[in-house]
């Protein structure tokens, strides 16, 4: 198993360990994964897939719950 794969967080190459979330990825990249209707920045806040504060788009598909996600090697994300 390689000690790391690349994903790429709003373009950004990131580097991350394997069975590390995507929402633990996000926030590597040091970006957060949504906004709020205010425009306040959000972050994961359950880690448990209920709250849906991670959603993000995940290979193209929208509102996924990126802190039940483990990263693949190549993929696309994008947040807010």
């Amino acid at each position: 198993m390689p000690e790391e794969i690349n994903i790429s967080v709003n373009g950004k190459r990131v580097a991350v360990s394997p069975g590390t979330t995507v929402a633990a990825a996000i926030m590597l990249a040091g970006a957060y994964c949504r906004k709020s209707v205010s425009g306040a920045q959000r972050g994961p806040f359950c880690g448990m897939g209920i709250c849906f504060e991670c959603r993000a788009e995940i290979n193209g598909m929208q509102h996924s719950r990126s802190c039940q996600i483990p990263c693949i090697a190549g993929m696309e994300i994008r947040s807010e």
